[in-house]
């Protein structure tokens, strides 16, 4: 599952921690891949060091180079990393050809069934990075906060979708989520109702509260769902929901 937003700051990797975190409460095995370049989810989830990260895959889509870039996370065995790197940014070309879209899709097929859930940071950027994470993925699950600037970020998402659809015809939109959300504020309101006009029942069900907890746990380097304040337990509860709406056969996949 490729997960993305083409505005920077909305959550967007927060959302892929949190269900990580999810399914590693669940016991799913689950990678983490981190294509956006500053590196955040490899910085949270504290892999072991390895020889090679993503930017060596995406130069090299060897089983031979996947491997060295994969490490255990700290927060246990059920989650790997594919380990992000400043570097990568090289190989985020505006207008890739073909071959090199491929890429990171031949290096995870190598994997052969090692994992039931493969989770995908994109960048908030519509460049080789992220249209890579699209031809190789089975969904795009769309990451958005309820403000103007996000909401139009998340049209270039859809769109961006629909358009890598001619490389991946399996590719689907699992759906939008909308994060960071105050309750009683009049504009949070009215931008998810323009969602919904928008986007109908893509908008998914399940949305997340804007809560410090989040933060904190990132900043300790630990999974959301071990983390004890009332902020921290409802998020938890956010993002197991989350978890089922868009990952649910893979839950069920013995």
């Amino acid at each position: 599952m490729a997960v993305l937003s083409l505005k920077g700051g909305v959550g967007k990797t927060s959302v892929v921690l949190g269900l990580a975190g999810a399914a590693l409460k669940r016991g799913v095995r689950t990678l983490v891949v981190d294509l956006d370049p500053q590196g955040n989810c490899t910085a949270t989830l504290d892999p072991d060091a390895t020889t090679a990260t993503l930017a060596d895959v995406l130069a090299d889509p060897s089983p031979a180079v996947l491997v060295q870039a994969i490490a255990p996370s700290a927060w246990g065995p059920e989650v790997d990393v594919l380990v992000g790197a400043e570097e990568a940014e090289a190989h985020n070309r505006p207008d890739p050809d073909t071959a090199r879209l491929w890429r990171l899709q031949r290096a995870l097929a190598g994997l052969d069934g090692m994992y039931r859930l493969v989770l995908v940071d994109c960048p908030p950027s519509l460049g080789q990075l992220t249209r890579s994470a699209l031809v190789a993925a089975d969904g795009a699950l769309l990451v958005t906060e309820p403000t103007i600037y996000a909401n139009t970020g998340i049209q270039r998402a859809v769109e961006a979708v629909e358009t890598e659809h001619a490389h991946n015809p399996g590719l689907r939109p699992v759906g939008v989520v909308v994060n960071r959300i105050r309750a009683r504020s009049a504009e949070h309101e009215y931008r998810i109702a323009e969602l919904r006009e928008l986007f109908g029942d893509l908008v998914l069900p399940t949305m997340l509260p804007d809560r410090s907890a989040v933060q904190h746990a990132q900043g300790a380097a630990q999974p959301i769902q071990r983390w004890s304040t009332p902020g921290a337990r409802e998020m938890a509860r956010r993002y197991d929901e989350l978890l089922v709406l868009v990952a649910g056969a893979a839950l069920d996949r013995e």
